[in-house]
């Protein structure tokens, strides 16, 4: 698998897993751990959550930028891991549920995850431009997008395992205080502190609560609306606590390796030497290639609005109309999220064994076109997802938050299936957009494209919260249908430039 490949290459991914575990970590609790700590509703814990995942991408830009003009790339990615433990670190330390201010511990929580976005801009985008100069190597050159897939499918080994692990820790911290995991207890909780339960909620309530108690029933429901609540977010808490020494591991491998891996200020210190006649672009083939990367990032906005969903809305579809008992197994909503990861480590031999085909055949489609086809496969998730809930007839979101809970519940493998379909689709995408932008940016701008990749995805984060404005003031199936147009709107642009692109990135 790694024949023809640069050494660095595995280092340089095994570096790459910290980060991810702390990254699905986020992806699996973030909105959940809001909703919860703080009592939100899901359009406010989406700003939120789409304000800290902006920002985790367009920090890159600014990381690209800083090493670009220090010409510190090395040090610019161990100062991202560092900073990125430290927030992590903040929003581990538990604090009481219900909050006593929720302005301030709000304040706090969001300090901590900036830091944690930050430290991503500073690391993120320099890693991908290291691993990018790996393969100007004549020697490895075309072998730059299966290199780009092989690291993106080894850096999501570390991402299999944290949705595994928060729910595990929080089942472990509720059993140790005489309690069981329901999904949908927190929402009840803040509404009978509130007074606001309905009294079909309260029924409802009083039913789960005697339930995680071992079956007695509570005589004081306020009561424990509060402690159940207090050690539900603990539970979370201690799940960041792992994210720490997820991050630590990184930093050992990197420091240990990274007097191996190639430093993109070498390239630039060539341009300026006496080969600068070779190395250096007319500017006039310079604003071209620029031209072709910001069209690109223009394109994939509408894919990651659409993809990181899976945190958001297909996290609240968990949550409130999904079966969470699989083969008699009682699942947790975190768990979902352990399905992207696992299928990108599955799917990339075999995504890459297809390609490897079809370039023995004289047949491989080019970077442009694979990413025109990604966007179409992930149509197909939600048009799985919208014609599934439309069938099933699923209730308003409004109408579930009355009762506490939906009449109608769908089978996990609706979302297992749409995870694998969304896992393709990701796989023609983002690895190979990576790899495009590292073979088209100039020398003398890795750092700072590979960032601006990143901030177009930023940009598609920021729109998340879109989706749950819909999910909650629509029906479920006209929310999927709205991605169906984005994504189709994006396919359609990146085969309208196809061949323009093509000929940029020879």
């Amino acid at each position: 698998m790694f024949k023809n490949h640069p050494k660095g290459l595995i280092a340089a991914a095994l570096a790459n897993m910290g980060e991810r575990f702390g990254f699905y970590t986020m992806m699996a609790i973030l909105v959940l751990f809001l909703q919860t700590k703080f009592g939100l509703d899901g359009k406010n814990a989406g700003i939120i959550y789409s304000v800290f995942y902006a920002l985790i991408y367009v920090l890159a830009l600014v990381g690209g930028l800083i090493a670009d003009r220090t010409r510190n790339y090395k040090g610019t990615i161990f100062a991202g891991l560092i900073v990125m433990a430290g927030g992590y670190l903040l929003m581990s330390i538990p604090t009481p549920t219900p909050v006593p201010n929720q302005t301030l511990f709000l304040i706090l929580s969001c300090g901590a995850l900036f830091m944690i976005a930050f430290g991503n801009g500073l690391f993120k985008g320099n890693l991908q431009a290291v691993v990018g100069q790996m393969y100007d190597n004549e020697q490895y050159g075309k072998m730059r997008d299966s290199g780009f897939s092989l690291f993106y499918m080894f850096i999501n080994v570390g991402a299999m395992f944290a949705p595994l692990v928060a729910p595990e820790l929080r089942k472990w911290w509720l059993k140790s205080h005489g309690f069981t995991y329901d999904a949908g207890l927190p929402s009840l909780c803040h509404q009978q502190i509130k007074g606001s339960i309905t009294a079909e909620g309260s029924e409802k309530f009083a039913e789960l609560a005697a339930s995680v108690s071992g079956g007695t029933p509570v005589a004081n429901l306020t009561e424990f609306a509060n402690n159940y609540l207090n050690v539900f977010t603990t539970g979370f808490h201690y799940a960041f606590a792992v994210a720490i020494v997820a991050m630590l591991i990184s930093v050992v491998i990197y420091v240990t390796n990274k007097k191996g891996f190639p430093d993109p200020k070498d390239k630039l210190a060539k341009a300026a030497g006496a080969n600068a006649q070779v190395v250096q672009m007319p500017v006039q083939e310079i604003r071209q290639r620029l031209w072709a990367l910001f069209a690109v990032f223009g394109i994939v906005i509408f894919f990651w609005f659409s993809f990181h969903q899976n945190g958001l809305t297909m996290t609240f579809f968990a949550r409130d109309y999904t079966d969470l008992n699989l083969f008699g197994w009682s699942i947790a909503v975190e768990h979902f999220q352990s399905a992207n990861p696992f299928l990108v480590v599955f799917l990339t031999p075999v995504i890459l064994g297809l390609f490897g085909w079809l370039r023995t055949k004289n047949m491989e489609p080019s970077t442009p076109k694979k990413i025109a086809i990604g966007m179409g496969i992930a149509t197909l998730a939600f048009v799985l997802m919208a014609v599934v809930s439309k069938m099933a007839d699923l209730p308003l979101h409004s109408e579930v938050v009355k009762v506490g809970v939906s009449a109608v519940k769908v089978t996990p493998w609706l979302l297992i299936g749409t995870y694998f379909i969304l896992t393709v689709a990701e796989l023609f995408i983002s690895p190979l957009g990576i790899s495009f932008v590292s073979k088209v940016a100039p020398p003398h701008l890795q750092g700072l494209m590979q960032g601006g990749w990143l901030a177009a995805t930023a940009i598609g984060n920021q729109f998340l919260f879109i989706g749950a404005i819909f999910y909650e003031s629509i029906p479920i199936w006209a929310t999927w249908t709205i991605f169906v147009t984005a994504c189709v709107i994006s396919m359609f642009t990146m085969l309208f430039m196809l061949k323009w692109l093509e000929r940029v990135a020879k």
